[in-house]
């Protein structure tokens, strides 16, 4: 069963890590520019991050198991419609169904783990195994992609999905059980359909102004502003007035869990961020090939997939704050090597960096969902893994409509200048990271 729960966040994982290798040829495929390719991985972000409360809350209500089919199908058609996209904007759709899919099957696998094995260091450990088998997803989306994309071409990093889907759905129905949940006596209250909308109108809004501020799309921008700023006054207005909102107003009142939320969304923003002008870096102005750029980004991908179940374990024996204290401190140093990219090879510049915060992620990984977990009752278990990968989704769109505005094309001369400014940015917020974990439940 865990081995088929694991299955779910490999694909979506996998999805992230292996797009980036395959950008550059899809822009050339396709004829987008860098707007076009941050709407590829943004698209698929943003989709996860304004949707997963609402899966977490519509799994709590009809149940986990049901959620992880219906994900994981969803997930697979648009697979397939993506291998066929023949144009920048129907992919971006495609992609945005696929994320659509994830955020249904993401917090229906955590909720049926913790559910599953309820006693906290078992429950860290199946975490540890859950993080650590996910990750192999970050090594292997880059050589994966760029075998891929060198060989066959850059549509057959989505058709592979489909087969591991069907695999998946047929785990599902064989060995998953739906987790015996309590039910409050009476109705049930309606569903935040409204806060369901609102909050991908919202998050969407925000990334897209991003983009388009930075790539000097002034009047673009000013319209999305505005129509973020109206979903965002929407959607609090709506948890206002909501008889059962989709985000508590408990949660949001408490410290440990918005710390341990916190973390999650600053380790994803800058990994996600570096990792995705690193690799328009190697590929664009170095000239190495998809899958060469795939071997030299293994420093950050394989101590995070190694060191995800060495999380688990010191998290079971001493607490969430030792290996998130640990993690974001050595994250934070390494992050300052970018200042050392120049015109010429970045490579020896860019390995402090991906390898301190590939390590640094390999320890807080699942230190940070075991804290986000444990700072709710277990009722509330689908929701926290909802918000929790929320938290994760919207550092990944952040990180990659900042650092990508911020540094602009690669072949551009501002580009080096840029990632000088994005290595200090980086160790601030991996050091306000450092910070939370003081506030995070530690057993």
């Amino acid at each position: 069963m865990l081995a088929v729960l694991c299955a779910g966040m490999f694909l979506v994982l996998l999805d992230v890590t292996i797009v980036n290798v395959a950008l550059p040829g899809i822009g050339r495929a396709l004829g987008t520019g860098l707007p076009g390719l941050q709407g590829v991985v943004d698209g698929y972000a943003v989709a996860i991050a304004g949707l997963l409360l609402g899966g977490g809350a519509l799994g709590d209500r009809i149940g986990h198991r049901r959620m992880l089919l219906i994900g994981l199908g969803l997930f697979g058609a648009a697979s397939l419609a993506c291998g066929s996209a023949t144009a920048a904007g129907p992919l971006i759709v495609a992609r945005v169904v696929q994320g659509a899919g994830a955020a249904l099957l993401l917090p229906g696998s955590l909720a049926v783990i913790t559910a599953v094995y309820p006693e906290r260091a078992e429950q860290a450990r199946a975490l540890g195994v859950w993080a650590g088998v996910s990750s192999t997803a970050l090594p292997a989306g880059p050589l994966l992609g760029g075998a891929l994309v060198d060989s066959a071409g850059w549509r057959w990093i989505f058709l592979l999905n489909v087969p591991i889907v069907a695999a998946a759905i047929a785990g599902v129905l064989a060995v998953v059980r739906e987790p015996h949940r309590e039910r409050p006596e009476g109705a049930r209250p309606p569903l935040d359909r409204a806060g369901m909308a609102l909050a991908p109108l919202t998050l969407g809004g925000l990334v897209w102004t991003v983009i388009a501020a930075g790539h000097g799309h002034g009047g673009e921008a000013a319209v999305t502003a505005a129509v973020t700023i109206a979903a965002a006054a929407a959607f609090v207005l709506a948890e206002r007035r909501a008889a059962a909102p989709m985000v508590p107003g408990g949660l949001l009142r408490a410290p440990a869990f918005l710390g341990a939320n916190g973390i999650a969304l600053a380790m994803n923003l800058v990994t996600n961020g570096v990792l995705f002008v690193a690799t328009l870096r190697l590929q664009q102005a170095e000239h190495h090939s998809a899958f060469t750029a795939g071997l030299l980004l293994l420093p950050m991908a394989v101590p995070l997939a190694l060191l995800a179940p060495v999380s688990g374990r010191l998290t079971a024996r001493f607490g969430t704050r030792l290996p998130l204290g640990a993690g974001t401190a050595l994250a934070a140093a390494g992050s300052l090597s970018l200042l050392r990219v120049g015109a010429g090879g970045a490579y020896p510049a860019l390995l402090p960096t991906l390898l301190a915060i590939g390590i640094g992620d390999g320890l807080i990984v699942t230190a940070v969902v075991a804290a986000a977990m444990r700072a709710v009752p277990p009722a509330h278990a689908g929701l926290a893994g909802g918000f929790n990968n929320t938290a994760r989704q919207v550092g990944t769109a952040l990180g990659v409509a900042v650092y990508g505005a911020v540094a602009g094309p690669a072949l551009r001369p501002h580009f080096t200048a840029g990632l000088h400014a994005l290595a200090w940015a980086s160790a601030g917020l991996w050091l306000a990271a450092f910070a939370l974990t003081r506030i995070v439940p530690n057993r």
